[in-house]
């Protein structure tokens, strides 16, 4: 019989015996009145301690200490004990929901952990990280050899309980450290993001060995095969998890969002693996908690899923579950144990050892790893910060029956103090330090980068229903795929309306299935993306086509890329029916792209790929124009094409003066101004760009300077307004889309946010 199913079995057996009675009356109370409490002082106190620029989770322990025997029960101890009994069933509900914050907690934690940081700084965060363990491990090792007896639980096991301090010694709290480099503005500069890769590690590495020593703890002897077991469970679970979880984690978000769609769908999911992984670690003898941490590292990474999800997740982890976690640690706390004179003066010991261990540990990794002085001081104040980690660690250390009320009040003094002590350290140590040349440059990038309109796009769906424009969008869009890494959707829409005879419909059927296949193929076959994109086609039926399409589009996509299909053009219409509606009602932005070529030249130029040489784009300076601008350098970049930046003057001298009370030099000045500041996001992002200042007619100049340069592609920007029913982009814009003589890509943002 498996062991596993031994306490289920027994459970059972138990249960046989009369019915189970439901929770009673007075249990219920005493659980809702416990946490009510619980949330009201923690939330209250950690939000007194964020406006004196202090970590929440300070005030949010404080709050547990003030409710348990400390104050509360020293204050008030019939009206302490009526409300925190201490009966083992009633302290089992409190628990539960504690547990539950601890895994979110972890989970949260794991969805903010960024891998590629942990890869880009690899070498000097490993360096730093390994400093911050071995040294804290080894102090914390003979800490805990030398400790008294009375504050063992077990004195026999105390290799068992002198490993658990070790551990304890080692950990760092990342979300302590990320909230003061965020509240410094410091967590993108390179001391920030090599603070936080290396915290990252350090956690990592910490988690593995508190399986091992909690697996350990439930065999409650130390030998090679317990150690075996323990580290390779570890071992088999991360293997498992970062190359054949990686995928599947993929694959259960993209079905979720296929199929079920929106942010609880996402979230229930998230919770489902997360709670799956953690009862898998917690079976493989190590601890739950890894498993709820990898999950969440795995989910963050996921294309899918939901950035929503994981906030609402975050919401109700710091603003329900966190705190009512801290605050049932801090109840555990007995301050007046801990001022007594031996207790108090152990305390300190432990404290100074914890200091002295991650401070330095972290000061020689980050010396040896080639940072300056004060760099390695800043990360030594940093990593020193234990905060919610170590709460987690002296939990799981009371569960196990290796820490007693003493060491238990001990170890949460110091998750406590250092907690403390890390924002005014940090803030001291890295006004010190000074930005080199790179990493202004590097920083600089970021902030164009946080306000790029391509960076942000890495979901595309691209309607079809065949033709030579939508031909052309794939091979834009398969371009534009190599500046991020991207999925495509393609996908063709059918409408649901039925044929008026039985075999009618049955050959309608036939058809039209021919026609979706041929639709797909005739675009898919048109793209060339990289290995890291995602290419996939469906056919989804609907009342009419638009509305398919928009059903679609408010999955979760960046952008919505479509062919004119000028040819099935509605008298009136810029594009036909469909296209106008899903521009006019796209929830996110939306690329027109029209061919404009004739038909011979369709058949000869885009039989294989349309060639893109020379791009014009027309720019007035605004938001949409830097789209544009962004887009046509994508595309320069793969094709290493020309791209060529345009502003008309379309006044004459006297109406400026007249109007304006300007002269023609300063207009023209004005608007080299213009297009020198868009052509440097293009060179940006690696184009070759030049400029251009036309005068005239916009339309009229921007179709002949295409016409006598040979421009291979028009790109414009435009915002999209309904005029009787159609939508129109300007009568510019229509001109150049309707005259020009090459292909033209318009782009919009979303015209109707709230459609979905």
């Amino acid at each position: 019989m498996n062991p596993l199913f031994d306490p289920l079995l027994a459970a059972s057996a138990v249960a046989q015996k009369g019915p189970i009675k439901p929770l009673g009356h007075h249990e219920l109370l005493l659980i809702l009145l416990e946490l009510a409490l619980l949330l009201l002082v923690s939330r209250g106190l950690g939000e007194f301690m964020r406006r004196i620029k202090l970590p929440p989770v300070v005030g949010e322990l404080l709050a547990g200490v003030l409710l348990g025997p400390s104050v509360f029960g020293w204050l008030l101890p019939n009206l302490q004990e009526h409300i925190f009994p201490k009966i083992q069933a009633q302290s089992d509900l409190l628990s539960v929901v504690s547990w539950l914050g601890v895994l979110f907690l972890l989970v949260v934690t794991g969805l903010e952990t960024d891998l590629n940081l942990i890869v880009r700084k690899g070498k000097t965060a490993l360096v730093i990280s390994l400093g911050g363990i071995v040294i804290p491990f080894a102090t914390g090792l003979g800490l805990g050899w030398f400790l008294p007896e009375s504050f063992l639980v077990n004195p026999s096991h105390r290799l068992i309980f002198s490993l658990f301090i070790a551990t304890a010694m080692s950990i760092s709290a990342v979300p302590v450290i990320a909230k003061v480099l965020m509240d410094l503005k410091l967590i993108r500069r390179d001391i920030g993001q090599v603070t936080l890769a290396a915290g990252m590690t350090d956690d990592t590495i910490g988690w593995i060995l508190l399986s091992v020593v909690s697996g350990l703890a439930s065999s409650g002897k130390f030998d090679f095969q317990t150690v075996f077991r323990s580290v390779g469970g570890a071992v088999l679970f991360l293997g498992i998890a970062f190359t054949i979880g990686r995928s599947l984690m993929s694959s259960v978000f993209r079905w979720v969002d296929n199929h079920i769609g929106g942010p609880t769908a996402s979230l229930s999911a998230l919770l489902i693996l997360a709670l799956s992984a953690a009862a898998f670690t917690h079976t493989l003898g190590i601890e739950a908690a890894l498993g709820a941490f990898v999950t969440g590292i795995l989910a963050g990474q996921s294309p899918r899923f939901s950035r929503e999800a994981g906030l609402t997740l975050e919401l109700i982890t710091s603003g329900f579950l966190a705190p009512i976690f801290f605050a049932t640690a801090g109840l555990k706390v007995d301050l007046l144990q801990i001022l007594n004179p031996q207790t108090l003066g152990i305390g300190l010991v432990v404290l100074a050892v914890a200091c002295f261990g991650k401070f330095t540990g972290a000061y020689i990794g980050s010396r040896i790893g080639g940072l300056s002085h004060w760099e390695g001081i800043a990360m030594g104040s940093g990593m020193n910060a234990r905060g919610a980690m170590e709460i987690i660690v002296a939990t799981i250390g009371v569960s196990l029956g290796v820490l007693n009320p003493q060491m238990y009040s001990i170890i949460v003094m110091v998750a406590i103090v250092t907690s403390l002590m890390a924002p005014p350290l940090l803030r001291w140590s890295l006004s010190k330090v000074t930005m080199s040349d790179e990493e202004v440059q590097r920083l600089e990038q970021e902030q164009q980068a946080s306000r790029s309109f391509i960076k942000r796009i890495r979901r595309i769906l691209m309607p079809t229903q065949g033709g030579p424009n939508v031909k052309l969008a794939a091979q834009l869009v398969s371009h534009l795929a190599h500046q991020n890494p991207v999925e495509v959707t393609v996908l063709f829409a059918k409408s649901d309306k039925k044929a008026k005879t039985k075999s009618a419909n049955a050959v309608a059927t036939a058809v039209k299935d021919t026609t979706a296949e041929t639709a797909i193929a005739t675009v898919t076959e048109k793209f060339h993306l990289p290995a890291e994109s995602l290419l996939e086609s469906k056919v989804e039926s609907g009342s009419n086509k638009a509305e398919v399409i928009l059903k679609e589009a408010c999955k979760g996509y960046d952008l919505i890329v479509i062919g004119a299909t000028e040819r099935q053009r509605s008298r009136g219409a810029l594009f036909s029916l469909l296209v106008d509606r899903v521009v006019q009602e796209a929830p996110c932005a939306t690329m027109v792209v029209k061919s404009n070529l004739s038909e011979a030249e369709e058949e000869t130029d885009l039989a294989a790929y349309h060639k893109i040489g020379h791009i014009l784009v027309p720019t007035s300076g605004t938001e949409y124009s830097q789209h544009a601008v962004e887009v046509a350098s994508t595309i320069a970049t793969q094709t290493g094409a020309t791209v060529t930046l345009v502003n008309v003057v379309n006044r004459t001298q006297q109406e400026y003066i007249l109007f304006e009370q300007q002269t023609m030099t300063s207009v023209t000045d004005i608007a080299q101004k213009i297009v020198d500041q868009q052509a440097e996001v293009g060179r940006g992002l690696g184009a070759s760009v030049k400029t251009a200042i036309l005068t005239g007619s916009p339309e009229l100049e921007i179709v002949k300077f295409a016409d006598v340069n040979q421009v291979d592609l028009i790109v414009m920007a435009s915002s999209v307004r309904t005029v009787s029913g159609r939508a129109f982009f300007g009568h510019r814009t229509d001109a150049i889309l309707n005259k020009a003589p090459c292909p033209v890509a318009v782009i919009t943002l979303a015209a109707n946010t709230t459609s979905c």
